[in-house]
């Protein structure tokens, strides 16, 4: 499954600070329909994402009945990306 996704890239102040694309809504839905094959641990979903030319793989983290894309920070340098950038990004799911 493939998904296309464009959300505004966020900053999480937690425990361990991150950058994140947030899915929620209607792509969150169809996100929760497959994952339950696919998740594992806390319910972390493993997928592939591409943004720009740059393609890595990760976990989306369940949040609010939604998930977080997180974005690395040599992903945000290459892809020349920061806080408060709309991005589009790709989703990958292996079912």
């Amino acid at each position: 499954m493939e998904m296309v996704v464009e959300g505004e890239i966020v900053h999480w102040r937690g425990p361990a600070p991150h950058h994140f694309v947030p899915v929620v809504d209607d792509d969150a839905a169809a996100i929760a329909e497959v994952a339950a094959g696919l998740t594992y641990g806390w319910g972390v979903v493993p997928v592939t994402v591409e943004l720009g030319a740059t393609t890595w793989t990760t976990s989306l983290f369940p949040r609010d009945g939604g998930y977080l894309v997180p974005l690395r920070a040599a992903v945000r340098r290459a892809e020349g990306v920061g806080i408060g950038d709309v991005v589009r990004v790709v989703l990958r799911f292996e079912l």
